[in-house]
C-alpha cells in the first residue's frame, strides 16, 4: 500500500509539472495592457519644439498733419504791348486812363482805344459824372464811365493803410482779371495797375506780401517836377518808389464827398 501511494504521489507531482509548463508565464506589467503607464518620477529630458515665427503686430497708423503750404514768388501781369496810351492834353488822364483800362481788358481784338477824339470824349462823360468836379474828371466819374462802357463794375475805395492797399488792389486784379486804378499825387493824377508781383498768390495766402507793382502813366514820358519823372509803360516798381508818388488824399473843398486814405478805383468780382 505504502509503495501504491508513493508512485501514485509521484504521478501526481509529474503531472502538475506537466501542466505548469504548458501554461506561458504573465508578468504584473502585462497582466493589464488597458491601463495607462504610470508615469515616471524621474525629470524628463527637455525637448526643444521648433515653434512657427509669429508675425509682429501691424501698429494702427497715426495721421500726421501735412505741413502747411510755404507762400512762393507770384507774378501777374495783364499789360500786353499796345496797350499803352498817352493823355493827349495835361487834364486828360482820367480819359487816359479809361482807354488803358480798356486796352487792358479787350483781347478780343476788337480794336485799341487810343484816339484823341475819343480821348476828349471820354473826358467829357468822366466830368460830367463827377460830383464837384471843379472843371475836371475825378475818380468818382472815373469808375461810372468805366463801369457804364462795359469794363465795370468799378468803384471808389479809400483804404487808410499803405500795404493794405497795395493788398487790396492786387487782390481785385488777381479775382477779377481787371486793372485798378490808382488815384496819384494826393488826388491829382490817374495812373493804372496793369499787375503786381508778391510773395504768395493772393488766392491761396490771405497774408501775402505785394513786392512789385506794374504801372501805367499816361503822362509818360514828361512826368512833374513836384512828384517826380513817369515810370516807362509797363514799369516794375516797388512799394517804395510808388509811395513817392501814390500817397494818402486829403479832402478838398471842390471834392468833400470823397474820402481821405490811399484811394483806388477798383474792379468788383
Amino acid at each position: 500500500m505504502i509503495g501504491a501511494r508513493t508512485r501514485l504521489l509521484a504521478w501526481l507531482l509529474a503531472l502538475a509539472a506537466f501542466l505548469a509548463g504548458c501554461v506561458p508565464a504573465i508578468g504584473l506589467d502585462d497582466a493589464d495592457t488597458d491601463r495607462p503607464a504610470p508615469a515616471s518620477s524621474a525629470p524628463s529630458a527637455a525637448v526643444d519644439v521648433a515653434l512657427p515665427p509669429q508675425a509682429a503686430p501691424t501698429p494702427t497708423p497715426t495721421a500726421v498733419p501735412a505741413p502747411p503750404p510755404v507762400p512762393q514768388p507770384f507774378a501777374l501781369n495783364l499789360y500786353q504791348e499796345g496797350d499803352f496810351v498817352p493823355q493827349h492834353t495835361f487834364d486828360w488822364c482820367v480819359a487816359a486812363s479809361i482807354q488803358i483800362v480798356h486796352n487792358l481788358i479787350d483781347d478780343t481784338g476788337g480794336g485799341t482805344w487810343g484816339d484823341p477824339t475819343h480821348q476828349g470824349e471820354l473826358w467829357e462823360m468822366a466830368r460830367a459824372r463827377s460830383s464837384n468836379s471843379f472843371n475836371g474828371a475825378n475818380p468818382l466819374g472815373w469808375a461810372q464811365v468805366l463801369t457804364e462802357v462795359g469794363m465795370g463794375p468799378y468803384s471808389v475805395v479809400s483804404v487808410p493803410d499803405y500795404e493794405d492797399a497795395l493788398q487790396t488792389a492786387a487782390r481785385a486784379i488777381a479775382d477779377t482779371g481787371r486793372p485798378v486804378g490808382l488815384v496819384m499825387w494826393s488826388g491829382r493824377h490817374a495812373w493804372v495797375m496793369s499787375g503786381f508781383e508778391s510773395l504768395g498768390d493772393p488766392k491761396q495766402f490771405p497774408e501775402f506780401s505785394v513786392t512789385g507793382i506794374r504801372v501805367l502813366d499816361p503822362l509818360y514820358p514828361h512826368g512833374s517836377g513836384q512828384w517826380g519823372p513817369s515810370p516807362a509803360p509797363n514799369s516794375l516798381l516797388t512799394p517804395e518808389q510808388l509811395a513817392t508818388q501814390f500817397v494818402i488824399r486829403e479832402p478838398r473843398r471842390w471834392s468833400t464827398e470823397l474820402p481821405a486814405g490811399y484811394m483806388l478805383v477798383l474792379p468788383q468780382a
